[in-house]
């Protein structure tokens, strides 16, 4: 009789482009995350929760050069009702278009404008990579229902307060400001706009989005005949004429040493563009209204380079950037780089009601920013563990739990140990491992006189790294304690180390 075949067991690892988050890690983006959250508090903005599913249809084209609606996402359809079929419905992939949804719905019931802030993780169905995750935390607010640029302004200051609320001090980053009216303006000056010149502007605009990438020789190429790569693929470019790169070229470069310097610069190059010159008009009253907040150059400053979202913003652009350096994984120091950004898209809810309904918003990577934070060395690297109570007793555990509830009622994390107290050695391992500040030991001995040990595991690991012999018997580690002196010793330990 041939034996049943067995059933393969499940390989224990994490879908591709997804990983598993251990504590130190959950609470440090928690801690990061109501930090965030306080000063867009403070800034009046609500809080929001939406659904992290949302149709296919409310979702709507959301990736660049992405035509059908569940790619890109992780999408399904759900189960038809007799002959109608069931909805697509896909994991959100970012926190903006589920608000026009909710905005729409809503609108009647809420004020306007609307201001809200939401956080949580998104999901995005792309080719995973080095630190690109499929599933990734973002952290926005956004201003829904007015067109003033102060509510532009208002979101740059927001996020300078923010970054340096979270550790990232005034020097280390700045918030690079953009308008996309200035660059259609630019368009309409160098002969690109109308229909019939669509294609050539998308791929202008695509080849202003690759100029980190490419530096501005290989955007320049693009914007002419068009490029070949190190790998021998050939890009076509746009056709452009030299008069006409020089003009895109010139408002990628316009960046000067002042603010002021640099919008005068933009109003040449937009000479003649009335889109333009509304541009330029509006980032010189965001400078100017930050200006009055005691926002200078050294936090928030106009900047024409700044190019991701060009094709998706309808108005200012913003991007917060780190300008700190930090080492690759190959040694090499480059800067940390962009960590938010945002702008106005004013028709996005457009989709929804058929009415212009202007918006503005800002997302936040928590994430990179807190690898930011860790290669700065501003964040621990972890979080002290419980201090943990060992069990020399097993019949006491009784007595074992009193201690554990007296430190958690003093506001102290504690657990019992709760493994095999067999071997004490491993009751210390364990402790080790949980990375616990302290250690308390109680056996029969020291019941009888009414006392605990109590070990400073973090001095002792100190102690045994670097101290002499006479350092260490005038540096103990380990104390004795009456019983009812527990709590106190360990609050004292605690509030040492």
């Amino acid at each position: 009789m041939a034996k049943p075949k067995k059933t393969p067991r499940p390989k224990a690892q994490a879908p591709k482009g997804f990983r598993d988050y251990f504590g130190t890690e959950v609470t440090q983006r928690a801690e990061m995350l109501n930090a965030i959250g306080a000063v867009y508090h403070r800034y009046g903005f609500d809080a929001l929760e939406s659904s992290a599913v949302e149709t296919v249809e409310a979702l709507g084209k959301f990736l660049p050069d992405v035509d059908r609606p569940n790619e890109g996402v992780f999408a399904w359809q759900e189960d038809s009702e007799g002959d109608k079929p069931g909805d697509w419905l896909a994991l959100r992939y970012d926190m903006t278009a589920p608000l026009a949804r909710v905005y729409a719905e809503h609108r009647n019931d809420l004020p306007n404008p609307y201001r809200r802030y939401t956080m949580g993780p998104v999901w995005r169905n792309e080719k995973p990579g080095p630190g690109r995750f499929r599933q990734f935390y973002q952290c926005d607010a956004d201003t829904v229902g007015t067109a003033s640029m102060a509510a532009d302004a208002e979101i740059c200051a927001m996020l300078s307060d923010t970054l340096e609320e979270v550790g990232i001090p005034r020097g280390d980053y700045v918030v690079r400001v953009n308008n996309r009216k200035v660059l259609n303006g630019v368009m309409e000056v160098a002969g690109l706009s109308g229909d019939d010149k669509a294609a050539e502007r998308g791929i202008v605009l695509r080849a202003i989005d690759k100029l980190d990438r490419l530096g501005l020789d290989g955007v320049r190429a693009l914007l002419g005949k068009g490029r070949k790569d190190d790998s021998g693929d050939y890009t076509d470019g746009a056709g452009l004429d030299d008069a006409q790169a020089d003009i895109v070229m010139g408002f990628m470069q316009a960046k000067r040493d002042t603010g002021g310097e640099t919008v005068a610069r933009l109003y040449e190059l937009v000479e003649g563009s009335a889109t333009g010159k509304t541009g330029v008009q509006e980032l010189e009253t965001i400078a100017s209204l930050l200006d009055a907040g005691g926002y200078g150059a050294d936090r928030i400053e106009i900047d024409p380079s700044v190019v991701r979202g060009l094709g998706y913003y309808t108005g200012p652009v913003y991007e917060a950037e780190l300008t700190f350096e930090i080492l690759d994984e190959k040694g090499r120091k480059r800067n940390f780089g962009s960590v938010a950004g945002g702008g106005r898209y004013d028709d996005l809810v457009k989709r929804f009601t058929g009415q212009e309904v202007p918006a503005t918003g800002v997302s936040i990577g928590v994430d990179r920013l807190l690898a930011a934070l860790q290669a700065k060395g501003r964040m621990e690297a972890t979080n002290p563990g419980p201090v943990v109570v060992t069990v020399m007793d097993r019949d006491r555990m009784a007595d074992y739990q009193a201690m554990v509830a007296e430190l958690r009622q003093a506001g102290i994390r504690a657990e019992v140990y709760l493994g095999n107290p067999k071997n004490f050695g491993n009751q210390l391992k364990y402790a080790d491992k949980r990375a616990s500040p302290i250690a308390i030991i109680e056996g029969g001995e020291e019941k009888d006189r009414g006392v605990v040990q109590i070990k400073d595991l973090i001095l002792g690991a100190k102690i045994a790294e670097t101290a002499t012999l006479e350092e260490w018997k005038e540096l103990p580690s380990q104390f004795e304690v009456p019983r009812d002196q527990l709590v106190a010793k360990v609050k004292e330990i605690l509030a040492n180390g």
